[in-house]
């Protein structure tokens, strides 16, 4: 970690208060007790008794002292003179500024209080010993540490000390750690495990390559054979695996084992002893880990595509025989007329249908008829016998290699797996064979039909793997995603940490009347307004009044404001993509974070060239091949393949797009849009023409093939946050909640839009908890439901919709568990893309899940309620989504090589080019912002442009990015 990591935001904001305080918020926790007061009123004068009780707040707050209390928010000040009678603040406050008091109050309050500083005796110790043990539980964000950190000295009373004596602090703890993690790794390694290891570097006689390229050299599409291949992989992995010491930290050791898979051989081997030996284990590690997650990823697909082809095979079959099945059901129709006539008795029915249909006709039909129906549940499992050879290619392999473990959902597929394992001749555990399996697996004559066995099997090890009711050690994907949870004494002493950082409570009852009044006060408003509000009513919808909320009109622009629009383009200077990227790279110095993969200082002369390119390269999905240039050192290819393999990677890409955000987040224009605190998130499509596990088929985006989608975060000062690469098309909000915890810029957006989509009570409440507030785009509001907590409260017209009520008694027994599952998310601990899979058993929510379930009914009434109240939040709502949109056409238009195809085989490689466009991307931004603004204060001084329409002006979003020439 570099010593300066803080942006210029942390150092702004370090030690001052936040500006989005709330009165809830502030009655909380800037409440004087009994023995507050009574200590105040000795101190002589109002002035000095107002002055004395700031800083003791101050100090309690934010952990420093004011020397000038007119900084701090006049709402803060007014709450603590109301506790303690003060009539006239203001000129209290003068004469307290003028006096000598506050020396002698901040000494006061160090010594009455229990107040230390920095740099007493014992206090690094502690907070270094904190922050090993935060490192150790995974969390490695540098500015996530520095936050934490700040709030571990607030709530122990310790003074802050200047920024940059933390930010070196948090450094070399880091560095420290890191030499601890790599000596930690190989303490036990034996000398035939060391041997082992160091053989992954050397080149065998008659090979081109050492062992660690070829093994790093995963499979690129699925089938039986790959599956039997990946499977011999994770043998391999296996006199390789090294057992790690426990609660080493996950994230560390993957930044080790992705050094390891993406660097040379030769590099790796230059490294010192300690880390050298420690990258070759966590590859070692991970290794394993990623041979489970292909093999896994490879059977997931192989069984899909058997049971999706089964499915097709029965729909085309039946539409064959769809003649016959008429022709019988119209036999068995004239028979059934006949039994329906009143006018028949019982007696004449009989030989009425065989003389007006026929005897033989109607056993014809019978037959026909009972051997095209099908149950509507159906397993397609005569379709699926066809397939029992690919089946029996790979099943013996999968049985003897994976080492499945699992919840009590998973315990039945265990025990059968383990039956067919053994070949045994006892019974076959049946509790996992359902109805619809039973009547295969068993026929008529109650004989048992194997085949169909193995396939119910591998029917219900597919939908546990998903649920991950199943699991297997190592692995990133399909790991025991409960397993990471923070518990014991390790949760106890971060508890107070979380509680602070989140907003939350440690009693589930003074949170939850918070949020139970504001969805009272929600509704009331709305009620109120009802009758005012033209874009909301009630229709009469087969019986049921259902709200209708009319969409909104277009609004029209004024001629000014187009011609002002006008005006401003004409002004932006025409020039080409690579030299946007090295102004900018001049302006903002994001280059200083690509560093060296092994030796972290390593520069080059004219490296910023290089870099440069490389990023066009991989942002225009032309290859490098463009930019090559001989005649200049820093476009040679061999210059170029170099920067490529050593400074372009996720960790560089990350740390320089922070630099961009934290430069966008100071231009004037960037803070008219937005201060930041709002974001959106939407998925954009790219076909991947190659063979890959990695993406996934959607006939809608990708025709026949298969394709990945990038989901990406975009902030109010039109900067993008955070990306990720998911296979197909994942139509999954804990997506988001994963993009928006991961991402490490300055910028922290509380509110978060999405377009309408999939999204369940459980997702509102996790964002609920964890201070973000979770706002899509309504559609539709019709089977909408409205969620209410006090049965007997009047909503007026809002009653017809307020029918379900939340129940908070589901909440209070778990309120620990859920403070837990938001605290391991909020440090990293749990990847929130699986977090789901910790809220289930089997198809069934746990209890848990139904705690955050409710608090998520609740929030999602309020947001819904917000929503068709407040037409500017409908419009601001469309207005970031368009944002993201206009952000995805421009990514259309930079990306345009290989007909705007993707082209890497590999997760890592798809994660590092789309990374470097939306770096590129964030410049085009910035580059933008700057001249915008520079072309408004132009118009400004020349033509007197109103500051109205100014205004108007950055609120839209310009397409100026035409400006641009994708020439390279």
């Amino acid at each position: 970690m570099p010593v300066d990591f803080l942006s210029p935001t942390h150092r702004e904001n370090y030690g001052k208060y936040p500006n989005d305080l709330t009165p809830e918020f502030i009655a909380n926790y800037f409440f004087l007790d009994d023995q507050d007061r009574e200590w105040i009123r000795s101190k002589r004068g109002q002035f000095s008794r107002l002055g004395y009780a700031l800083q003791l707040t101050t100090a309690r707050f934010i952990g420093t002292f004011y020397s000038d209390l007119t900084e701090i928010p006049y709402k803060i000040i007014e709450r603590i003179a109301t506790q303690i009678n003060v009539d006239d603040i203001q000129n209290c406050l003068d004469l307290y500024q003028q006096s000598e008091q506050r020396w002698r109050h901040t000494s006061e309050i160090r010594i009455r209080y229990g107040f230390k500083e920095f740099n007493e005796k014992g206090i690094r110790f502690k907070l270094g010993r904190w922050l090993y043990a935060l490192f150790w539980t995974g969390t490695d964000r540098p500015g996530l540490l520095f936050e934490q950190t700040v709030l571990w000295l607030i709530n122990n009373k310790i003074l802050l000390p200047g920024i940059t004596t933390v930010e070196r602090f948090i450094a070399e703890i880091r560095s420290r750690m890191d030499t601890r993690l790599w000596r930690s790794l190989i303490k036990n390694l034996t000398n035939d495990q060391t041997e082992k290891l160091n053989n992954l570097l050397s080149v065998a006689d008659k090979q081109r390559q050492s062992l660690l390229d070829m093994l790093r050299k995963g499979p690129v599409r699925a089938s039986s054979k790959t599956l039997v291949k990946a499977l011999k992989r994770i043998e391999i992995a296996r006199e390789l695996s090294i057992e790690l010491p426990k609660r080493v930290p996950e994230g560390r050791i993957s930044v080790l084992s992705r050094f390891a898979n993406t660097a040379k051989t030769t590099a790796i081997s230059r490294l010192s002893y300690e880390r050298k030996m420690a990258t070759l284990v966590a590859f070692a590690h991970h290794f394993e880990a990623t041979t489970h997650d292909d093999a896994l990823d490879i059977l997931s697909i192989i069984l899909s595509e058997l049971f999706s082809k089964a499915k097709r095979k029965n729909h085309k079959k039946r539409l064959r025989t769809i003649k016959d099945l008429d022709s019988a059901a119209a036999t068995l129709i004239d028979a059934c007329k006949v039994v329906l006539d009143n006018n028949l008795t019982d007696q004449e029915v009989r030989s009425k249908i065989f003389n007006s249909v026929g005897y033989e006709e109607l056993i014809i039909a019978v037959t026909e008829a009972n051997a095209l129906i099908q149950p509507s549940d159906d397993v397609f499992y005569r379709e699926l016998e066809d397939k029992e050879q690919t089946i029996k290619n790979f099943l013996p392999a999968l049985l003897r290699v994976m080492h499945f473990d699992g919840n009590e959902a998973g315990k039945p597929i265990i025990q059968a797996l383990d039956w067919l394992k053994s070949k045994s001749k006892k019974e076959a555990p049946m509790a996992l064979v359902s109805k619809t399996w039973k009547r295969y697996v068993l026929d008529k004559e109650n004989q048992f039909n194997k085949t169909a066995y193995i396939f119910c099997v591998l029917d219900k090890l597919q939908g546990a793997l998903k649920r991950r009711d199943l699991f297997v050690s190592p692995s990133w994907r399909y790991s025991d995603p409960r397993a990471n949870l923070h518990g014991g004494k390790e949760w106890e002493a971060i508890r107070p940490v979380i509680c602070r950082s989140l907003n939350l409570t440690n009693e589930p009852h003074g949170y939850l009347q918070e949020v139970v009044n504001e969805l009272d006060e929600t509704y009331k408003l709305v009620a109120k307004n009802f009758d005012n509000n033209p874009f909301i009513r009630f229709d009469l919808i087969k019986g049921n009044e259902e709200l209708i909320l009319t969409q909104l009109d277009k609004l029209d622009e004024p001629e000014s404001l187009k011609l002002l629009r006008s005006e401003v383009k004409s002004r932006l200077p025409r020039v080409d993509l690579p030299e946007v990227l090295l102004e900018i790279a001049k302006r903002t110095n994001f280059i200083s974070a690509f560093t060296h993969i092994n030796e972290g200082n390593a520069r080059a002369v004219d490296l910023e060239i290089s870099i440069c390119a490389v990023l066009l390269a991989q942002a225009c999905n032309t290859g490098l091949e463009p930019f090559v240039r001989e005649d200049i050192p820093a476009l040679k290819r061999d210059r170029l393949i170099w920067v490529d393999q050593n400074y372009i990677r996720d960790e560089t890409i990350t740390a320089s797009n922070a630099i961009l955000v934290a430069a966008q987040n100071q231009s004037k224009l960037a803070k008219k849009w937005g201060g930041g605190d709002i974001a959106s998130a939407d998925g954009m499509r790219f076909v991947v023409p190659v063979r890959s596990l990695h993406s996934g088929p959607n006939p809608k985006y990708f025709n026949q093939g298969r394709g990945v989608t990038w989901y990406n975060l975009l902030s109010n000062q039109r900067t993008g946050l955070n990306d990720v690469t998911v296979p197909g098309t994942l139509r999954d909000s804990l997506i988001l909640l994963g993009v928006v915890l991961e991402q490490q810029t300055e910028l922290k957006p509380t509110r978060i839009m999405t377009d309408t989509g999939a999204y369940s009570d459980i997702v509102f409440g996790l964002f609920r908890l964890l201070g973000y507030r979770f706002s899509p785009r309504l559609a539709d509001l019709g089977d909408a439901r409205f969620w209410r907590v006090d049965p007997l409260a009047d909503y007026g017209k809002l009653n017809i919709l307020a029918k379900h009520r939340a129940n908070l008694d589901r909440i209070i027994p778990h309120w620990d568990d859920v403070l837990r599952l938001v605290g391991s998310l909020k440090l990293g601990r749990v990847p929130a893309t699986g977090i789901m899979k910790t809220l289930q058993v089997g198809d069934k929510p746990t209890r848990l899940a139904q705690a955050i379930a409710e608090i998520g009914r609740i929030d999602k009434t309020i947001h819904m309620l917000n929503y068709i109240h407040d037409e500017s939040c409908r419009r601001s709502t469309l207005l970031q989504l368009n944002l993201t949109e206009g952000r995805h056409s421009l990514a259309r238009s930079v990306f345009h090589g290989k007909r705007g195809e993707l082209h890497q085989r590999y997760r890592e490689g798809q994660e590092d080019q789309l990374g470097a466009l939306g770096l590129v991307l964030n410049v085009l931004v910035h580059w933008n912002t700057i001249y915008m603004d520079a072309a408004l204060d132009q118009l400004g001084r020349v033509f007197k442009v109103s500051a109205t329409a100014k205004y108007l002006l950055q609120l839209m979003h310009l397409k100026t990015w035409r400006q641009f020439y994708h020439t390279a």
